[in-house]
């Protein structure tokens, strides 16, 4: 274990997550309680913020959805505001493992990395998803000469440094390309090895035809960080 305790907030933003929210926060109560969460109501039009109220869970609304890297700045705000050492994304679909937060605590503060990335083994990847990462992996190490296994994981912890970065950009959101862009600055990224689960209910936005926009979205974004880096 980590000899300096760090104060920890785990933001999850969440959009239209009604079938899997509960059993979310339930599992971390149950294997992280104590750790400070936050949910993100990503303007879901279900029944997500009805849950969250009616639960007294700890959460922020937002009136309109803003995207993944618009609800993860929120709670970005909100960590630095209340004064947290360190910031876990955790998505609210029920793939990530709570077991794995402390695992990924320890990295940090043993390597003193700015983010550690959960990284799922590849194998278990599908499609064009998994293509997708393998060919932004090769990206990434070409453009940096760092290389990342798992540059697509939704399940990263960052420092406060990392998160004064986030908290103070109007665009970086949580995606491949922002870890060019913080490799470029000289932040330490660092790996430890996590398994997911499989999403139970809903669908992940990044399905069928979003995916290779994704991708070539990523991919376009990564280039023109390494023609016009500083």
């Amino acid at each position: 274990m980590y000899e300096k305790k760090i104060k920890i907030l785990i933001i999850i933003p969440a959009y239209n997550e009604e079938k899997n929210i509960e059993r979310v926060i339930n599992l971390l109560k149950k294997k992280v309680p104590q750790y400070d969460y936050i949910i993100i109501n990503d303007g879901s039009c279900d029944k997500t913020e009805e849950i969250c109220n009616m639960n007294l869970y700890n959460y922020i609304n937002l009136p309109i959805n803003l995207g993944l890297g618009g609800a993860f700045q929120t709670g970005i705000k909100y960590a630095l505001n209340n004064c947290y050492d360190a910031c876990l994304q955790f998505d609210a679909d029920g793939q990530h493992k709570p077991e794995y937060i402390d695992v990924m605590i320890n990295k940090m503060v043993a390597e003193k990395c700015d983010i550690v990335i959960g990284v799922r083994n590849k194998g278990t990847m599908k499609g064009i998803r998994k293509i997708g990462s393998y060919m932004l992996s090769y990206l990434i190490e070409r453009v940096t000469g760092v290389k990342l296994s798992d540059p697509t994981s939704g399940m990263r912890l960052y420092n406060y440094k990392a998160m004064k970065e986030i908290g103070n950009s109007v665009n970086l959101a949580p995606e491949p390309d922002a870890l060019v862009y913080f490799l470029n600055k000289g932040f330490y990224i660092s790996e430890v090895n996590i398994k997911m689960e499989e999403r139970i209910f809903g669908k992940s936005y990044l399905s069928g035809i979003k995916s290779f926009e994704y991708m070539l979205q990523m991919f376009i974004s990564i280039i023109f960080l390494k023609i016009f880096r500083r």
